[in-house]
């Protein structure tokens, strides 16, 4: 008699997914890292060049409350010489949601030697200014800049730290210490936003600066790394430049309106207290009908 066999594909699926896993982590048991080694791949891997270098990094600024503040990070191409270098790594990253004003990327790292895993969320706006929604193929574009994001900050989870800053301060010194001379690296960041629709005038408000000759070479590695992080999708250029330039310049007019407020009242209330002090003049006293005017006597 024949039996039927029913398969469910989601177990078979499960099943396979376990047995790749379990044949990674016994390969990784077999092969681990040695950290001298990793070391040397990532230093190696990150100072080829002084671009690739400069890839590295990504700087923003961001106001608050507090005032102004700089938030610098490893790019998503740093993350990828990490992972590569760090070895033994299971990473994917896929897109978890879209309820048509954001899109959320999951990313998972699962290290096969510690067995420790760590599962990160991004989001990603995908409405404009005036509340409209992007097209599909600018949902794409932004999903694919919220999966490399997710694919970043889970593998930054996982490899510790204590790890990294070892050879990041020797790529930054790299990425700063370009042979091309000052005046052409700063040539080369006015022309790159310029295309990206941002005046020289614009860049130097955003660094807060007077004239061209004012941005140093760290000023020019500040805006390497910001254009890295609009080219990953970390900001755009409306966030960067555009709004926070506004929102300057509208707290600067309403502390000027503020000032002229201020300085009306303290001129009214001056001229009122003027008023009030100054008496008025004394009326002459009118002379009693039985008095003679000439003779000061009393009339019969």
């Amino acid at each position: 008699m024949n039996e039927i066999i029913e398969i469910k594909q989601a177990e078979v699926l499960q099943a396979i997914n376990r047995s790749e896993v379990d044949m990674q982590i016994a390969t990784a048991k077999q092969y681990p890292r040695h950290l001298p080694t990793v070391l040397n791949q990532i230093a190696t891997l990150a100072t080829l060049d002084a671009e690739t270098a400069e890839d590295c990094f990504y700087i923003l600024r961001r106001k608050g409350e507090g005032g102004g503040n700089t938030i610098e990070g490893l790019s998503v191409r740093m993350a990828e010489i990490i992972a590569g270098a760090w070895g033994n790594l299971r990473v994917q990253t896929r897109i978890i949601g879209n309820d048509g004003k954001t899109i959320t990327a999951q990313g998972v790292c699962h290290d096969l030697e510690t067995n420790v895993a760590v599962s990160v969320e991004v989001k990603r706006r995908i409405t404009d200014r005036n509340g409209r929604t992007y097209s599909e193929d600018m949902q794409v574009v932004t999903g694919n800049a919220a999966s490399a994001i997710a694919f970043r900050n889970a593998v930054l989870k996982v490899v510790p730290k204590a790890v990294t800053k070892r050879v990041i301060a020797d790529v930054k010194q790299v990425a700063m210490g370009q042979a091309l001379d000052l005046e052409t690296s700063r040539q080369r960041m006015v022309d790159y936003f310029g295309k990206l629709g941002v005046t020289e005038e614009l860049l130097l408000e955003y660094l807060e600066l007077k004239k061209r000759e004012e941005i140093d070479k760290e000023r020019v590695f500040e805006l390497r790394a910001l254009a890295n992080a609009i080219k990953e999708g970390t900001t755009t250029v409306q966030e960067a430049f555009m709004q926070p330039i506004e929102d300057r310049r509208q707290a600067a007019a309403a502390k000027q309106k503020a000032i002229e407020a201020r300085e009306k009242a303290a001129a009214a209330a001056s001229r009122q207290a003027k008023t009030v002090a100054t008496p008025a003049p004394p009326k002459p006293e009118k002379p009693a009908e039985n008095i003679d005017e000439e003779t000061g006597e009393v009339k019969e």
